[in-house]
């Protein structure tokens, strides 16, 4: 056993306090904040979002809020998606690339206002990239990090938690669209969103002093329907084909590789960041693409710490970029990077602990 030194650097999020009550066994470290990754019953807590409703700390997904006269400008500058129809209560996925065409972070985009804006990022600094093309190209806007911390309720009776707790709109909210009230005086923005397939919402805290009181609130309301601690289940994720930015890419990945080509508007304005090298990418084609693999074998291993390499008849094809074991398939599942010429069905090898170990390419998502 290690402990970690506590420091400035390393920051707790409003619900610190609340997953240490529910008895959180783990934490792993994300944007510079500690993010629960279990509460030492695994298998229970994956059923738990498979079946029931589940509760995660993600406020690790901090967002980079866009203000001013300029911020719509500066939005569509740093997204190589089309952001024109974008209408204020609406989210959208984006892919954010440098210069060439490297995917950076693939964040919520979410239009507040016309003049205002957030980036729920993955595990990237977003605030520095955003302020420094803002300096660069002169704009009339403010780049801040906001008091504003999610909260994730996901699994199939997500919704009925939500709803008894902020009435029966929630209903009505379409996928990545959004809505601002408030709850017992703490101030939210709700969004049927979250790192799931099972369905949910995430409910963006925007008083990190009310962190406990929010998660006692829905906590105590979703008692009826089995609600539970969680956190992003790195089992679900994979059968559902859900992409890690950084996990799952290096520092040459762009979004034609890892499935975000459909996010990708090759019309959108020649200043758009990257733009102009993700035209020649998909021009000439990308020389890698995800894929799953599952290996042979009955015993569950151990997830990896780095990327385990590929072979396809004794040649290096690619990696391994994650792995678990499937409760729901038995057997051992993870994503592959590997070269376009590899194809789902083909037979491969993957190098575990120096040992080959059996396995077939396969579309994503497994489930």
């Amino acid at each position: 056993m290690f402990s970690i030194s506590p420091s400035a650097r390393l920051r707790r999020s409003p619900f610190f306090a609340s997953t240490v009550d529910e008895g959180v066994t783990s934490f792993t470290v994300y944007n510079q904040m500690l993010m629960p990754t279990g509460y030492g019953h695994p298998e229970e807590e994956y059923w738990r979002i498979i079946n029931d409703v589940s509760l995660w700390d993600v406020a690790v997904e901090r967002q980079v809020e866009l203000k001013g006269p300029d911020a719509g400008k500066l939005a569509q500058i740093l997204s190589p998606r089309d952001l024109t129809r974008c209408v204020e209560g609406q989210g959208k996925y984006v892919a954010l690339c440098n210069h060439m065409g490297t995917l950076i972070n693939d964040p919520i985009l979410l239009k507040l206002a016309d003049d205002r804006y957030w980036l729920s990022i993955a595990d990237s600094n977003i605030l520095f990239w955003a302020r420094a093309i803002s300096a660069e190209r002169r704009f009339d806007v403010e780049v801040t990090e906001p008091d504003v911390s999610p909260l994730a309720v996901q699994g199939p009776k997500a919704e009925d938690v939500v709803a008894s707790v902020f009435g029966e709109w929630i209903r009505d909210l379409k996928y990545f669209w959004f809505k601002e009230t408030e709850i017992e005086g703490i101030p939210v923005a709700v969004a049927r969103s979250g790192w799931s397939k099972q369905g949910g919402f995430e409910i963006y805290l925007m008083d990190g002093s009310k962190g406990v009181a929010l998660w006692d609130l829905l906590r105590e309301a979703g008692k009826p329907w089995g609600i539970g601690p969680g956190n992003p289940n790195g089992c679900e994720r994979i059968e559902s084909g859900l992409l890690s930015w950084g996990g799952d890419t290096d520092d040459r990945t762009n979004p034609f590789e890892v499935r975000m080509g459909r996010y990708v508007d090759l019309d959108v304005p020649d200043d758009v960041v990257g733009i102009q090298a993700l035209r020649r990418i998909k021009a000439s084609g990308p020389e890698r693409h995800q894929l799953g693999v599952a290996l042979e074998g009955e015993e569950a291993m151990a997830a990896p710490f780095d990327w385990a390499e590929i072979r396809k008849d004794s040649r290096p094809i690619g990696h391994m970029t994650n792995g678990v074991w499937s409760y729901r398939l038995s057997q051992n599942i993870g994503f592959a990077l590997v070269s376009v010429a590899a194809v789902p069905g083909d037979r491969v090898e993957v190098v575990r602990d120096g040992k080959p170990v059996p396995g077939t390419l396969q579309s994503l998502p497994f489930i």
